[in-house]
């Protein structure tokens, strides 16, 4: 999440949110909208101040709605609530809870490290090792809690090689790329998946509540995983190649940090096997689940089901039976992060408001009605803009806000939703010039490595190509799979 930067943030919010909320209920400019829009827009704006400025913790000013709708009457307390219980909440919820299995019997750490040690002591390689890891990991679990895994080992790396500021310019540069990469690679991998990035399960959300269309694990990972591979590899050629090539030629060392932290891990335990068994079972359900639904003549196998399943084999498979311990304990739950779960119900919520006092749609008119627009333009600048809104605010509010937006731009050109909804998600997990952008980035910068011009250099790079390959995307890949 992004620190506000100016002084008296929490102060202003705290005041300018609910004073431009009573301030719009007053006024109400203008006779397009009704009454109901107004309240339903000030209390969104009320929200957004207070998610900028951080006058409240995140997921708490995500419970706004569940206050707000019914004292205004938009919602009674059933409607705003319902949310919050939406059954894409729970995929994301079993996905949190398999994370979690594998990160208490580090079988994450001992799949990046067998990943790594295959690239050999190659500068380029080591890098591009470093980046197929965390892409892969942040498939699964938190991109947050990838890189801090990652970044550990990359640390012991650059320590053996006495890399500083003294160190020579090819090893500063590599050390740039190492930790350039480990970022870039967080951020990417988790698009992969929709259980991969907090706003990608928010836009199935969308997709389901505001149009009824099913996006279904194996659907998205038609389109999620080519993307993602070749993301990672633009940005690892140009970290490696364009930006900062490092020029140097073996880093023999770099395989005896990756042995000694291997020999640390011991031999594969009993309970890796079985977290692996249920992550390996999971996976495969939700990629076969319309053969299986086929097979058994049923439609009730659905990817909440499966992850909430596979969440809940973690708490019940024994590691100790006479223990009475198994993989997982209910205390490991404190380490789910429950605030984004309730962000995202406090943005359906949010988001059925505005459907329902027709502003979606008045939006959507307003763009697209005067005639007939370049949809390549607007897929561009639609892009454009939550890219570079995400550099400095939270992808997840940002993705809650806009998104619904942009599904009611996409009705009025009677476009398919998903040609532009898709592209806008995508871009919000696509921030690669700022330290303040994503966790990853905040990560890797406070290891001293990179000098913040380096990081908006390389990240502005990024952020073009990124924009056009979603374009790009927009026009071939998507009309082949929805």
């Amino acid at each position: 999440m992004k620190e506000p930067q100016f002084f008296g943030a929490k102060l202003f919010g705290l005041i300018a949110g609910p004073l431009l909320f009573f301030l719009i209920q007053f006024i109400q400019p203008g006779d397009a909208l009704s009454a109901e829009a107004w309240k339903v827009i000030g209390i969104a704006l009320w929200m957004i101040i207070w998610w900028i400025t951080e006058t409240a913790p995140i997921p708490v000013t995500a419970l706004l709605p569940i206050i707000l709708f019914p004292l205004t009457g938009v919602f009674t307390v059933d409607e705003a609530t319902a949310p919050y219980a939406n059954k894409i909440i729970f995929l994301f919820m079993g996905g949190f809870m398999l994370g979690l299995g594998m990160e208490r019997h580090n079988l994450h750490k001992r799949i990046a490290l067998t990943l790594i040690k295959k690239t050999g002591t190659n500068p380029n390689g080591i890098i591009l090792g470093f980046m197929l890891t965390t892409a892969f990991i942040s498939m699964w679990i938190s991109n947050t809690a990838t890189t801090v895994m990652m970044l550990p080992i990359a640390l012991s790396i650059t320590q053996l090689l006495d890399i500083d500021e003294s160190a020579t310019k090819g090893k500063r540069r590599f050390a740039l790329g190492l930790m350039l990469g480990i970022a870039y690679a967080a951020n990417v991998g988790g698009t992969a998946t929709i259980i991969g990035t907090p706003p990608n399960v928010a836009w199935v959300g969308f997709m389901n509540d505001m149009i009824g269309y099913e996006i279904t694990f194996a659907r998205y990972l038609m389109i999620g995983l080519p993307i993602c591979c070749l993301m990672l590899t633009i940005s690892y050629l140009v970290i490696t190649k364009v930006m900062y090539p490092s020029g140097l030629k073996s880093l023999s060392e770099s395989a005896e940090v990756i042995d000694e932290q291997l020999k640390s891990l011991g031999k594969i335990s009993k309970p890796e096997k079985y977290v692996a068994a249920i992550f390996v079972l999971t996976a495969l359900t939700w990629i076969l689940r319309g053969s299986i639904n086929n097979w058994l003549n049923t439609d009730l196998l659905n990817d909440s089901v499966i992850a909430v399943t596979g969440g809940t084999l973690m708490f019940i498979t024994p590691i100790k039976l006479k223990e009475n311990k198994f993989l997982l304990e209910w205390e490991y739950t404190r380490k789910l992060p429950w605030g984004i779960l309730l962000l995202f119900g406090g943005g359906l919520t949010l988001a059925k408001a505005m459907e329902k006092s027709a502003i979606v749609e008045f939006v959507g008119e307003s763009i697209a009605g005067g005639g007939e627009l370049n949809t390549i333009l607007l897929i561009a600048g639609l892009t454009a803009f939550m890219l570079f809104m995400t550099e400095i605010m939270s992808n997840v509010a940002l993705t809650v806000i806009f998104v619904p937006v942009v599904i009611g731009i996409s009705q009025t050109l009677d476009m398919n939703p998903v040609y532009l909804t898709l592209p806008v998600t995508l871009a919000a997990s696509y921030a690669f010039m700022m330290p303040i952008s994503t966790p990853p980035n905040a990560i890797v910068f406070s290891s001293g490595m990179i000098r913040m011009k380096e990081m908006i250099r390389a990240g502005l790079v990024l952020n073009l190509i990124a924009i056009a390959l979603l374009v790009l995307l927009s026009q071939t890949l998507l009309p082949l799979v929805y």
